[in-house]
């Protein structure tokens, strides 16, 4: 297993539990079903980096891998959390996300362009598409949230838009 590929497993694992305690700790159904959203999407990516794995039939990682690999989720998360439990502010939460999700970005990016196969390449195009995706959902939320401080408008604009 590369260090790319292994570093993709630990980012999409350290972003289910980021996305499920952050839904776990939003008071509004909105906000806390736009967590559960994104964590299940990271479920996703999470199964299909498992599969191509599998299908690249790759040896495991070598024990000077194993341990080395420290994520952006794994250490601000901590204290991240700590901070969303403290404003108890879903806002705060929405600005966590998009710094967590345009890290996500970044690391694939590089990591499609030093990618040892073009299905590593592939994959990790596509999971840059989907952080950036993330990203815009956050970024978007969040400005509609600072401008009106509405959960309820928001809601009544994704009905009337959707």
């Amino acid at each position: 297993m590369t260090h790319a590929m292994e570093t993709a497993i630990r980012m999409e694992t350290d972003a289910i539990q980021f996305y499920t305690e952050a839904a776990e700790k939003t008071t509004h159904p909105a906000g806390k079903k736009m967590f559960e959203t994104i964590a299940e999407d990271e479920r996703k990516h999470l199964e299909t980096v498992s599969r191509l794995l599998k299908e690249m039939d790759l040896p495991p990682a070598g024990p000077d891998d194993t341990g080395s690999i420290t994520t952006v989720f794994e250490t601000l998360k901590d204290a991240m959390m700590e901070k969303v439990a403290a404003t108890e502010d879903e806002l705060e939460a929405f600005k966590i996300a998009m710094r967590m999700e345009k890290e996500g970005l970044e690391y694939y990016e590089k990591a499609s362009s030093e990618a040892a196969s073009e299905q590593e390449k592939a994959l990790f195009e596509r999971l840059a598409e989907e952080e950036q995706s993330h990203y815009r959902i956050f970024s978007n939320t969040y400005s509609f949230l600072n401008d009106t401080g509405n959960w309820f408008m928001w809601e009544e604009r994704s009905i009337v838009e959707g």
